[in-house]
């Protein structure tokens, strides 16, 4: 009787799911599990909303199983569960499916090497992506660093029915099983791991066919729900991107398909150039004598800068966990260029609050808003949060609901003139970037 065991990680559903279709097909028994990876845990809160949102979505799935089939929870390092694991089994075969931040690479390969070592075969696939890595590049085996011309070969290289494959995993849930000779301990909730419930419930997603062949005409006005929000589910893997592709081609809408296509890019420029996580890809840029002012750091934070726009922004953040992308756009320009504070200050704290936050496309839209990435927004292009709202919410929807106080004198006066602040960030990066 062949076994396996099937790690859950960034891919947190039954369906069309690649490595668990492939588990499951290919053995008799499957053990489905999950890691609460206590170096990765030690860096949130005791209530923080992304941790809820996994244990509630693992719970969702266990509910789907028969009680005695359940997916298995453990708490610790994933290389000494795992071996635990694989010791309850011998000869069962591992699979997953690819995680490609830095960490997880390094963490990935540890267990790996256990697996050559103890004789468990491992299959790792792609699932999270349509091309991954090497997939998309230029002809001499270069990355893209610009988005434009690397969008050109993503599409050129896609091929539907290669491409879009449908992995029924659900079909064949019958073969999850908990083995018996299991001795690792297993965790059930998450005061079992001293953490606790957030609040915080991540936004609804739509993907209705209607929002998505509007979305360009919509997604970049506040006071229009216009967006999928789809985000955090992409992150987790609670949706197929396979099955999200699919329905951007139904509803042939090129600039919500383009947005699938960013969040691979970012996601192959972290691949190639893991160090843009703490450094510049432009190294000049790290030569930016940024003012890192904490008072007005901490004003930012709080949607106190005494712009609307701005302020509305951190504040639908810090009260929800989500935020508006075009007003992410303002929040970090305003950061970086207004108060000439270190993109990494900004990239550190929307980690800590974005439901929908995933590293790559993180660090790679701060660089691009302090110019200092890939494709980057010229450094002379200066957001000016005023204007901002003329074009974006001129009916003030968006400010009155989470800035109702910004007619009021006891409203923050402007932290920095735009003027002036403008006129200080060019001098400051043309210092930093002659020659």
């Amino acid at each position: 009787m062949k076994k396996a065991l099937f790690w859950f990680r960034r891919d947190l559903r039954f369906e069309d799911n690649h490595a668990l279709y492939k588990a499951l097909i290919e053995n008799d028994e499957v053990y489905p599990f999950f890691i609460f990876d206590p170096s990765i845990l030690e860096e949130l809160p005791s209530d923080d909303h992304r941790l809820t949102f996994i244990f509630d979505t693992l719970e969702q799935l266990n509910g789907q199983l028969a009680p005695e089939l359940p997916i298995s929870y453990f708490f610790g390092d994933p290389k000494t569960v795992i071996e635990q694991l694989l010791g309850a089994s011998s000869g069962a075969s591992l699979y997953l499916n690819a995680d490609y931040e830095p960490y997880a690479r390094t963490r990935d390969k540890h267990i790996y090497d256990l697996c050559q070592q103890t004789n468990h075969p491992f299959f790792r696939l792609k699932d999270h992506v349509i091309f991954e890595q090497n997939e998309v590049v230029k002809d001499d085996g270069q990355p893209y660093v610009v988005f434009t011309p690397y969008k050109k070969r993503w599409l050129s290289e896609f091929d539907r029915p290669k491409h879009l494959p449908n992995y029924p995993s659900e079909q064949y849930l019958f073969k999850l099983k908990r083995f018996s000779k299991v001795t690792a301990e297993a965790v059930n909730k998450l005061e079992d791991f001293g953490k606790h419930r957030a609040s915080l419930s991540a936004p609804k997603f739509n993907l209705d066919s209607e929002r998505i062949e509007n979305y360009e005409a919509t997604r970049n006005f506040m006071e229009v729900d216009g967006t999928t929000k789809l985000g955090t589910y992409l992150r987790f893997g609670t949706q197929s991107t396979r099955q999200v592709v699919a329905k951007a081609l139904e509803a042939k809408n090129s600039t919500y398909l383009s947005e699938l296509i960013w969040r691979e890019f970012f996601q192959q420029i972290l691949w190639h150039f893991p160090k843009t996580v703490s450094q510049s890809f432009k190294p000049q840029y790290d030569r930016i004598k940024w003012r890192n002012n904490s008072t007005e750091f901490e004003r930012w934070c709080e949607g106190t800068t005494g712009y609307a726009l701005v302020d509305a922004g951190m504040r639908e953040l810090n009260q929800t966990g989500y935020m508006h992308n075009r007003v992410r756009m303002l929040t970090a320009s305003f950061l970086c260029k207004h108060l000439l504070i270190d993109w990494r200050w900004g990239e550190a704290y929307f980690a800590k609050k974005l439901f929908d936050y995933e590293l790559a496309s993180n660090v790679g839209n701060w660089q691009w808003a302090a110019g200092s990435g890939v494709d980057a927004a010229p450094y002379f292009r200066i957001f000016n949060p005023t204007t901002q709202i003329q074009k974006f919410d001129k009916n003030l929807t968006y400010i009155k609901q989470w800035v109702p106080d910004f007619q009021e004198f006891s409203y923050a006066s402007p932290i920095v003139d735009h003027k002036e602040a403008r006129e200080r960030c060019l001098s400051t990066y043309n210092q930093a970037l002659k020659p």
